[in-house]
Order: C-alpha cells, then structure tokens, then sequence
C-alpha cells in the first residue's frame, strides 16, 4: 500500500496508547517496542509480499531479511517469529514448503527460530514474517533522533526495485540479479550490532518508500533537513540502465507522487540531478539497508567499525537545520 493510502486508514488507530508504549502508531516507526521492565523492551513487527524472485526458497529468504530488518532498525535482537503466508490451492504444495524452508534458514541466521505462523488460500503466492525481538529501553533506534550537524550513511546499494521489475520483464541479467539477490538476502543484523556499538542519534531501514521516502520521514520525525549528496548514493550494478530503460515498479510513482510532488512536500532536487537519478532515489527498496544519522565526532568511529568487520559503508549526506530533504550533486 501506498504511504498516503497508508497514513489515511491508520490516522483512527493513533489515538489510544499506552504508558509502556515506547514507540507505536504514534510515532509511526519501523516497530513497535514494549517497555515489559526497566531493562527489557520487546520489539514487534510485521512484513509480507508477493514473490520478487522466481525460486521459492530463495523468495521465503528475502521475506524473512526483510521482516527481520524493522527489529534491527530499532537496535533490538530478533528472538521469535512466525509465518504468515497466502497461497493457491492450484499449486505444488512444493512450493510452499520451499518458502517456508527459505524463511527457516534464514531466521537460523539470525539466531531466531520458527515458532509456528497462520497460511490462508489466496490467488497470488504471499509470504513475510511477525518477528518479535528484544531491546534495552534506554538503546532504542528511532527515526525521530537526527540533530543537525550529524552525517548520513547508508549500509546497503539502491536498486532492487528496477532490477526485479526488470527481471519480471526478462530483461534482466543474471549478474545484476544475482548481486540484487545477494544484497536483499542481507541480513541487517551485523550492521545494526554496529551501530549500536559505537551509538547514533537516528536509525531506519530504506524498504518500500524509498531512500528519499524513508529519508523524508527522519526529517520529519526529526524536525530537521536533510542533505543527500547524489554522487554518493551506491547503486546496485545495472539498476541505472533499467531505470533509464524505464522499468519502475509501481511504487517508484506512489513514492514520488507522495514525497516529492504532493503539495506541501518539502523535496527538492538540483537542477542537474536527472530523472534517472530520481527514478532510484524514490526506488522501493526490498530488504534495504540501514540509514544512519550519526554525530560528526562518532562518524570516525562508525566508519572504522564497519571497515574493521569488512561491512560496506556509504557516507550520503548530512543533517542541517530547517525542515524536508534537499538533493545535490
């Protein structure tokens, strides 16, 4: 669902809450955390789609990466999920089976496990995961705590959203598949250890809204403005050539209607970006990275952890007083 549809049918929800509450409807952010104790949070979220690649087991993968990802966002630590899924009674049960077990391997990864989920009959094939996982209170990320003066990293290249449009118009090549793949099988687990470890002011992850959508959403929550520096957003290889073929998902239209031109966004873009550059920049991600928003004399820290751990690290751009996102060369 789109993000203005989105914000429509949740705006009745935000007006009850809870004392312990730390982070819900209100707030509007990756997931929901619990206070249960003063030195325990439980973290909650959940994700679901339809397949973006065509073997089952690698799809139940990604599923899992991606659900994983908000529990992760929040600096917590995955500890339960469970299944949730839709799928045709016309097809080999098979299949089915191999998404889950691509789900399973995955949450093992993670150092979670399965503990049991809920399928309904659908036409189209639909799989993700409730994740449950667990954060100390006082350690939560949030997309609320960018300060002007801090720097902007991204952990994870753009682009699986042309790419995979691309693939289901077969017109993809294998490498740029196979490395589309790759990254969306990620797990954000060892950079969200990372981040915590040396400490940042704002976390999200970039998924279906885009980098400029979810980017958008930091500066709001934040009250702050945000530079992204073009020429130093990493693209996956081959995702500029589909997005100048054209081949954008639907959501690269929903998030650039919603972030960029409906009246009263703050966007602006330099005259010398290109709508090529714009098609990735409001890209629907799946199983993005992390966005980052860290204190000028921390950013030396955070770069090192994650050369040290042999992580990829992209400074983006930086946060400045003011309000909305800027984008320059």
């Amino acid at each position: 669902m789109g993000p203005e549809a989105l914000a429509q049918v949740l705006r009745p929800l935000t007006q009850r809450s809870d004392p312990n509450l730390i982070v819900g409807l209100q707030t509007s952010d990756d997931a929901a955390v619990y206070r249960l104790s003063d030195d325990l949070a439980m973290v909650q979220t959940v994700d679901f789609f339809p397949p973006v690649v065509d073997d089952p087991y690698i799809y139940g993968g990604i599923a899992a990466a991606n659900a994983m990802s908000d529990v992760y966002a929040m600096g917590g630590s995955v500890l339960v999920a469970l299944n949730i899924a839709a799928f045709p009674d016309n097809l080999p049960l098979a299949i089915l089976e191999r998404i889950f077990q691509g789900g399973a391997d995955k949450v093992a990864e993670a150092g979670a496990v399965i503990a049991g989920g809920h399928t309904v009959t659908d036409d189209e094939p639909k799989y993700g995961l409730v994740v449950t996982g667990t954060v100390h209170p006082r350690r939560v990320l949030t997309k609320a705590g960018a300060r002007p003066g801090d720097l902007l990293y991204l952990t994870k290249p753009i682009g699986t959203g042309v790419i995979t449009t691309a693939l289901k118009a077969a017109a993809a090549e294998p490498a740029h598949v196979d490395a589309a793949v790759a990254s969306m099988l990620k797990l954000n687990r060892v950079a969200a250890d990372l981040v915590q470890s040396v400490g940042v002011h704002a976390c999200t992850d970039v998924t279906g809204f885009s980098l400029i959508g979810h980017a958008t959403e930091v500066a709001e929550k934040s009250g702050v403005r945000i530079i992204i520096h073009a020429g130093q957003v990493p693209w996956l290889d081959g995702a500029e050539r589909y997005a100048a073929e054209g081949r954008l998902p639907g959501g690269t239209r929903r998030n650039r209607a919603y972030y960029g031109e409906r009246p009263g966004s703050r966007f602006a873009a330099d005259p010398a970006i290109t709508e090529t550059t714009l098609h990735l920049l409001f890209d629907p991600q799946t199983s993005g990275g992390l966005l980052v928003s860290v204190a000028p004399d921390r950013a030396p820290a955070l770069e090192a952890a994650f050369t040290a751990a042999g992580e990829p690290l992209w400074r983006i751009g930086a946060v400045e007083e003011g309000c909305g996102i800027a984008v320059v060369p």
